[in-house]
């Protein structure tokens, strides 16, 4: 027809949006970790476009700890409407629930003993991440819905290619893409894998006794099995198990799951009903054996991955996101130079490796009949509850760290 123009599609409009915008930055990942590197990035005034598909909600809940909150503040996103439908977590109770003959004492923490008001809040992913979406379109961040197939270096930028078919290209890439990441495979940095004979069921359910803001970790001889407080009478739950138990427990109608939840809780929480959504997935840990190379910057699991033990997971992902907002903010005019790169490895293996460390021996402890390990584990549980300067620093490095934190999470 004569005289028509043909309007761009959105792909279009937001491709020729980042070619016009020149992002220094371009986070590949949707998560909470990848969204939140974002806003503290766009806050900063750094150009900012973020790669992701548009997701599923997430009906799983997170413990971020007082850090995490800050930051969350900072940002501009807490406490707004997360808050209404986050619980806070002012106690943590740890209980020796093996069935062994050898059996640590009872351990319980108290945020009140390190002059917080709670250690944190239990969040439900499906306000989190919206929330932070949403903060991060106000700050500015282009966002385009669509995966990244992979990245190439060339000289001082760095080439994006999404599953439209558009590039876009800037100075670094911060990978938040999962732990099968394709951009830390086309920069070529490898991970160790370990494998766990584990799957987790996740869910929440309600209960007839309160929960007094107590988050208890039970030790059983088949992994963790987790309550964590939710508003009202009601918990979340990850439950670690042999992948076959897993299997029989997600077959169970709602009734006989609150029956047995119930059981493994030895009615602590009062008689349980109303279970919620379920689902399970396959434990494993992995680590990149680098944290950033070839311009990209890895945070999160695209970095690290361990089982879902003393609320460790998305607390490091996100220190890992502000670390690298802060060296991208630092270095401005090249983020991506291997100088940077080789402070943000050198910056967050001290902090990750430990950690990895004390959860995977923890896990490992719990799945094995060896004495000598078994009294190990008892033995370092039981001078945590006698020891005061040893329980301070489990609150402060587990729970509450203050050493080594970024910006965002020590002023927000």
């Amino acid at each position: 027809m004569a005289g028509y123009v043909q309007r761009p599609s959105q792909h279009e409009s937001l491709a020729a949006a980042v070619t016009d915008l020149q992002p220094t930055a371009i986070v590949v990942g949707g998560g909470p970790a990848g969204l939140a590197c974002a806003c503290l990035l766009a806050l900063e005034n750094i150009r900012t476009a973020l790669v992701a598909p548009a997701v599923a909600i997430d009906q799983r809940t997170t413990a971020l700890m007082d850090p995490a909150i800050r930051m969350l503040r900072y940002i501009g996103v807490w406490p707004g409407t997360i808050q209404q439908h986050a619980a806070p977590l002012r106690h943590l109770h740890l209980v020796d629930d093996t069935g062994n003959t050898l059996t640590a004492p009872r351990l319980e923490f108290s945020a009140t003993e390190l002059d917080l008001a709670a250690f944190g809040y239990n969040v439900p992913l499906s306000e989190l991440v919206p929330a932070l979406r949403l903060r991060a379109i106000e700050l500015g961040v282009t966002i385009i819905e669509a995966s990244a197939e992979s990245c190439s270096t060339s000289g001082d930028h760095v080439t994006v290619t999404a599953s439209d078919g558009h590039s876009f290209t800037g100075k670094v890439v911060i990978a938040a893409d999962g732990a099968n990441s394709t951009i830390r495979s086309s920069a070529g940095i490898e991970v160790e894998v370990t494998s766990f004979d584990q799957s987790a069921l996740v869910t929440s359910f309600a209960h007839s006794a309160s929960h007094n803001s107590v988050s208890t970790e039970y030790h059983k001889s088949a992994g963790p099995f987790t309550t964590v407080p939710l508003p009202g009478n009601r918990s979340s739950l990850v439950w670690m198990d042999r992948p076959a138990r897993i299997a029989q427990l997600l077959e169970l109608s709602d009734a006989d799951l609150a029956a047995e939840i119930q059981l493994e809780t030895h009615g602590a929480l009062g008689r349980v009903t109303n279970v919620g959504a379920r689902a399970a997935y396959a434990m494993r840990g992995q680590r990149a054996k680098t944290f950033g190379k070839n311009r990209v910057m890895l945070i999160g699991e695209v970095a690290h991955q361990m089982p879902p033990i003393g609320a460790q997971g998305l607390n490091l992902s996100l220190r890992d996101a502000a670390h690298a907002a802060d060296l991208v903010l630092a270095h401005a005019e090249d983020p991506g130079a291997d100088a940077v790169l080789a402070a943000y490895d050198k910056l967050r293996q001290p902090d990750v490796n430990p950690r990895i460390f004390a959860v995977n021996m923890m896990n490992a402890t719990l799945l094995t009949d060896f004495l000598p390990a078994t009294f190990v584990r008892v033995a370092g549980l039981t001078a945590a509850g006698l020891v005061p300067m040893l329980r301070q620093q489990i609150m402060r490095q587990g729970l509450s760290p203050q050493t080594n934190l970024p910006f965002a999470m020590r002023t927000g």
